[in-house]
Formats: structure tokens, C-alpha cells, sequence
């Protein structure tokens, strides 16, 4: 059935890595792994394996997946409304579920303009078909690695006014990056970049508790892409420069919850401006 212009949807995938590249099904990827804790079905027999003797050490990576979720939902309510951000730039965007950071903006700004950055084969596919955009608004996906600060911009700025404040989305990312300085100077390079009255978002797993770190070990001896927990000071350490929005570096469910919880994650999330 043909849709209507009114009604097609709005994105380009704009790749710098080839389309042939395969989707490798032997080797666990971290965001299968997440898509298959938050209960979703795009993952893999070695994605799934993992994710449950993970789980058998540390059963508690379930919430930390969902209360992940929630905290986006929540961070990106706040910013395009009480903040009226029209512009979100995320960074580590994962295989879609449900409510994603454009369906969230959009729900509130129909105008909203999303681009999302990633670079697994398995993500570019369902990004084609499910990270459409309202008719007002667009959506945007670039296939490109964390560490191409330059070129993401370069990207992003094809949809995006840098000269207008824009939401940085950075959930569950940095761990890929084991070196403290160098996760800083990568988000500092993304924050540089964005003109005042922009905001960070972030959240991401620390190292609070010996289950974590022995889940996170096993995890990264697993043969997938290893993830690295960071200390609370270290995490805390993106935000250096920014103003940041209370309740301040928190943990994760406790970053503005709609309702009383009584969760624990080994994570923090927090949300900072940019004077």
C-alpha cells in the first residue's frame, strides 16, 4: 500500500561503514545482549547465552536494562519539555525497543529532529524500518564508530543546527571505552562541539558492588566487545565544565523518578547544561 507524503516516514541512514558488512550471529554483541534483557527478540543464540550466565551471577542486570530505559524516557521528557529542546543527538543508540528518544520527543515536540549513532550491522537494519519519524519532525540514523567525534558532528549537522541547543544522549555507551581520559576527552570532544544551552545526558554501569564487577568480567571474557565499569568519581568526571541538573550524579532510578522505587543498579545517571 502506498503511503501518503503526510505520512511517510522520515529518515536517512547515512552510512560510513559498507552495508555488506555481516551480521555475525556467533559472536555476543552488548546491544543484543540489552535488547534480549529488556525482553526484546533481535538476538542471537551466543547473544542470549551470554546474556543469562551474566544473569545467573548477577540477576539484578535486568532492572539495571529497564531502569536504563526508564532513565531515558525521563531525561528526554525533561529536556524537550521543561527545557523545549528541539534537538537530540544520541550517541550508542542500541537495537530499538519500545519508547526510543525520538518517540519520547516527539510525543511532547512533534518538530523534534533525532539523530542516532551507531555502528552494528544488526542496528543499521531495524533502524531502517522502525526509527521513523513524526511528519512534523525527522529522524535520522549515521552508521559511524564512538570514536569519530569529528565525523559524527559532521554528520549530524546534515539534520541538526549547531547553533541552537541539542540534547546529547550518551546511555550505556562510555563502558566500550576502557581508559578513563580517553572516554573524557571523547565526550568532551562531542560537548565542545555543541553551542551553549546545550545538555549531556548520561548514564552508565560503575563499579559499586563484587557481583557486578564478577558479571562484567565473565561477560567481557565471553568473546564480545568488553565493557568496562567505571568508578563513581570517574563517571561523575564526564560532567567536569557543565552544569549539572538536580537531583545531580545519582543513581539511575533515583534521577527524577515518576514514582517512589525501591531498585538498586550498580549505575548512575545524571543530566548537565552547557552554559
Amino acid at each position: 500500500m502506498d503511503e501518503t507524503p503526510a505520512l511517510a516516514p522520515r529518515w536517512t541512514v547515512r552510512k560510513t561503514v559498507a552495508v555488506t558488512d555481516e551480521l555475525n550471529g556467533d559472536i555476543p554483541h552488548s546491544a543484543r545482549v540489552w535488547n534480549y534483557w529488556l525482553g526484546g527478540k533481535d538476538n542471537f543464540a551466543a547473544d542470549r547465552a551470554v546474556a543469562e550466565q551474566v544473569r545467573a551471577v548477577f540477576p539484578e542486570i535486568v532492572d539495571a536494562a529497564r531502569q536504563t530505559r526508564a532513565f531515558l524516557g525521563r531525561a528526554v521528557t525533561y529536556l524537550a519539555g521543561e527545557q523545549k529542546v528541539r534537538q537530540f543527538l544520541d550517541v550508542g543508540t542500541g537495537l530499538p525497543t519500545a519508547d526510543n528518544t525520538h518517540e519520547v520527543a516527539q510525543r511532547l515536540a512533534p518538530d523534534a529532529k533525532i539523530v542516532y549513532v551507531d555502528n552494528d550491522p544488526l542496528v543499521l537494519v531495524h533502524a531502517r524500518a522502525l526509527l521513523t519519524s513524526s511528519p512534523e519532525g525527522e529522524t535520522q540514523y549515521i552508521n559511524h564508530d564512538l570514536h569519530h567525534t569529528d565525523a559524527i558532528v559532521a554528520e549530524a549537522a546534515k539534520t541538526l543546527d549547531f547553533t541552537k541547543p541539542i540534547a546529547l544522549m550518551m546511555l550505556g555507551v562510555m563502558g566500550h571505552v576502557q581508559d578513563p581520559a580517553e572516554a573524557r576527552a571523547l565526550v568532551q570532544a562531542l560537548v565542545a562541539a555543541l553551542p551553549s544551552g546545550s545538555f549531556l545526558a548520561m548514564s552508565d554501569g560503575t563499579a559499586t558492588s563484587e557481583r557486578v564487577i564478577e558479571s562484567h568480567r565473565q561477560y567481557n571474557e565471553s568473546g564480545a566487545v568488553p565493557y568496562h565499569l567505571r568508578e563513581v568519581a570517574d563517571f561523575a568526571a564526564f560532567f567536569d565544565g557543565l552544569t549539572i541538573v538536580e537531583p545531580g550524579v545519582v543513581p539511575i532510578p533515583a534521577w527524577r523518578p515518576t514514582a517512589p522505587t525501591d531498585v538498586v543498579v550498580d549505575g548512575y545517571a545524571a543530566v548537565a547544561h552547557k552554559p
